[in-house]
């Protein structure tokens, strides 16, 4: 390990206040899948999964604690928990984390969700690394912007399909279904995402040349996942048709 390495892993460790045991698990939990194939070393996603999760309970058990009990609170506040933006923001705001990354060359940060999910995989590190101590992923990094969550969410657009089908059903009068295509870009190791030619079909399979026509040249951000492409895409249908209403 090169002295600048050894510099910049110092210097995330002072941003967090917390000292590694397994100096590994943080070099993981900074490394993007498509650098991590390169190198042939272990990269962020399985700690990113298992940060989600951890995040997910500790903000579940501190509303829990402020006396929140209604499911649809705790629905909504695990929805701005998967919002990339605001991931992104307090990776970037609250801990620096662009400057720390493992990535590759011609890699692009911008556009993606690399930020939030190194972010959501700096949460796994820390809790293993901890002893699964959900007390210090709390204390040494959910507290540093806990206080500043109503701001950091304030206009977020929790979104998801099913706002849109009712959105399109009280313009129709009906249930239509939405198809769109799909192109799969980049390595087979890393492959994004990107969903475009949206189509509103009614329920016998007939497009609605009306609504259809409003969405040409509509496309998806590039994505990790299908599924996050198919998300993006439907918030920006329903931004167009909301703004041509």
């Amino acid at each position: 390990m090169s002295e600048i390495e050894k510099e910049r892993l110092l210097k995330i460790q002072q941003i967090l206040d917390y000292s590694f045991n397994d100096i590994h698990l943080l070099i993981q939990a900074l490394t993007t899948p498509r650098f991590g194939h390169e190198k042939d070393m272990p990269h962020y996603e399985i700690l990113e999964t298992l940060g989600d999760a951890v995040l997910k309970l500790i903000f579940i058990l501190k509303k829990y604690e402020e006396g929140i009990r209604e499911p649809g609170e705790v629905t909504k506040v695990k929805q701005c928990l998967e919002n990339d933006a605001t991931l992104k923001q307090i990776a970037q705001k609250y801990f620096s984390l662009e400057n720390f990354i493992y990535i590759s060359k011609n890699q692009r940060i911008k556009g993606t969700r690399i930020l939030a999910d190194i972010f959501e995989a700096l949460c796994g590190a820390l809790y293993l690394d901890s002893g699964k101590s959900l007390g210090i992923v709390e204390q040494k990094i959910v507290d540093r912007f806990y206080s500043d969550w109503d701001r950091l969410i304030e206009g977020t657009s929790v979104f998801n399909k099913n706002q849109l089908l009712e959105f399109l059903q009280e313009i129709l009068k009906f249930t239509p279904k939405i198809k769109a295509d799909f192109v799969k870009t980049g390595p087979d190791n890393a492959p994004f995402w990107m969903a475009k030619n949206p189509q509103i079909v009614d329920p016998n399979g007939k497009i609605i040349i009306s609504l259809s026509k409003k969405l040409k040249r509509i496309k998806s951000r590039a994505a990790k996942t299908k599924k996050e492409a198919e998300k993006d895409l439907y918030l920006k249908i329903f931004n167009r048709l909301r703004s041509k209403k």
